[in-house]
């Protein structure tokens, strides 16, 4: 008998959810052509947004949405083709695609996303923003809070146009958030690399590399990295805009 059947470190909490990778279920998806696709957040689970990951073999596609939509390359090659747009992007690439202009991601080796899909909510007297491709390892890194060891690079400007951000948040050997955080924004958390304890509601939970967090508005949230090395996640939030009344 196989000890491990039956045992997961995922956990399904009214105020959040962690996925491990042993528990993912690959699915087909309209408008994702040759791949398949790994859903993380929506509706169902009571988030605001869409999250997955799209894993698309060479030659396949992810077609234009009815949705905003970011896309964060995770690993391969690939082309993007749209409105003022018609290049080649690599692994650390990151593209925003309003439903505005239909933009297409084309895969011109084997590729897995990150994707992200929410309805735009717009701004009286601001204009929607334009699609772009940016890299995120050009994206100057900010300390958060002033502390050197915890550094952010925020992938999507802060301005009003986006109703949403999209961060990366890289943590050197033992560092920490320095504090516990509550607030109004939910997240959507795929971790990057790295390890260590991230306290959600009132557990601490052991996450690793390809671990997906949900963080509905208002749960308690802490991360420390261990002592092993660096860790590092990519980290959703709703941004910009007043709470619904």
């Amino acid at each position: 008998m196989n000890p491990k059947l039956g045992q997961t470190r995922s956990s399904r909490q009214p105020t959040h959810l962690l996925q491990t990778p042993d528990t993912f279920v690959r699915t087909p998806m309209p408008g994702l052509v040759g791949g398949e696709a790994i859903v993380h957040a929506a509706p169902a689970l009571g988030a605001n947004f869409l999250q997955y990951t799209a894993e698309i073999a060479s030659k396949g596609k992810l077609m234009p949405g009815t949705n905003q939509r970011f896309l964060y390359l995770l690993e391969g090659d690939a082309s993007i083709i749209g409105p003022n747009l018609d290049q080649t992007i690599h692994a650390g690439a990151f593209v925003y695609m309003p439903a505005t202009q239909p933009t297409t991601f084309i895969a011109n080796t084997q590729c897995r996303c990150a994707v992200i899909e929410k309805k735009y909510e717009p701004l009286e007297g601001i204009a929607p923003p334009s699609a772009f491709v940016g890299n995120e390892p050009a994206i100057p890194a900010v300390p958060l809070g002033g502390d050197p060891k915890l550094l952010v690079r925020s992938l999507l400007p802060t301005n009003f146009a986006f109703d949403f951000a999209v961060n990366t948040m890289t943590y050197a050997p033992g560092a920490a958030l320095s504090q516990v955080e509550i607030h109004m924004m939910e997240h959507g958390l795929l971790m990057l690399a790295g390890s260590g304890p991230y306290l959600l509601g009132d557990t601490k939970y052991d996450v690793g590399p390809g671990d997906f967090i949900w963080m509905a508005p208002y749960c308690p949230q802490w991360f420390q990295a261990d002592e092993s090395g660096e860790a590092k996640y990519l980290i959703y939030k709703d941004f910009n805009r007043m709470p619904a009344l």
